[in-house]
């Protein structure tokens, strides 16, 4: 009889200790915050042409967030000579469900072809009225057009990226290649495209604006 009560004792202290350590695993210990889902649709530029895949613009902007202890994941949909009509035309399959924001970087190879800025403007609005119909953030970066298209061209290019950054609300960061255009010891040999050097600094530079669209998605999360 001592020996049974003895049993049962030891089984009900069990249980109790079970249900006080739970109980302090779900109050005390807060959840793990959810990564933030981004996609950077983008052309050569910010998938990383001539460079390994680490030292591509996503996965550098990644590390950076990783350093600062913020979860995000950062996909890379960047196709080399896309236009901002390529974009448009993959945009459903580049930007798949569960994508929270958007780091749209896009034109470059519109303004070296010299494709119409009405073109290109009617493209990316477009682009981020859809977007903005997913319910995703987007941080759009400008983009210039080289100076022999002449003035006239250079013009209406370079403002479709202020224009419509107005129009739908999207966080603007006005010049994707800030700090390294032009530059040698930033670009590789064709004098285009970054080197891992310039895809530092454009990560850099542009961090601040991410931060920002990041803070507008855990506002939309009601964290």
């Amino acid at each position: 009889m001592l020996v049974q009560r003895f049993a049962q004792g030891i089984a009900l202290t069990i249980a109790c200790v079970g249900v006080y350590y739970l109980a302090g695993m779900t109050g005390a210990a807060p959840a793990a915050e959810r990564p933030i889902k981004i996609v950077v649709l983008g052309d050569s530029l910010s998938a990383g042409f001539g460079l390994a895949v680490e030292a591509a613009f996503p996965a550098r902007l990644a590390k950076a967030f990783d350093a600062k202890g913020v979860a995000v994941t950062v996909s890379n949909a960047g196709v080399s000579g896309d236009t901002a009509s390529g974009g448009l035309g993959r945009l459903d399959w580049s930007v798949p469900a569960g994508t929270e924001a958007v780091i749209l970087e896009l034109g470059a190879n519109d303004a070296l072809r010299g494709i119409d800025p009405a073109l290109t403007r009617r493209a990316l609005d477009s682009i981020l009225r859809r977007l903005k119909e997913r319910n995703i953030a987007v941080r759009l970066c400008g983009m210039r057009a080289p100076p022999k298209m002449g003035a006239d061209y250079v013009g209406a290019f370079d403002g479709i990226f202020p224009a419509l950054a107005a129009v739908h609300g999207v966080v603007f960061y006005r010049f994707f290649l800030d700090g390294v255009a032009a530059d040698p010891k930033f670009n590789q040999s064709d004098g285009l495209h970054p080197n891992a050097a310039g895809v530092d600094v454009i990560v850099a530079r542009i961090l601040p604006k991410v931060e920002e669209m990041i803070a507008r998605v855990r506002a939309a999360r009601g964290s």
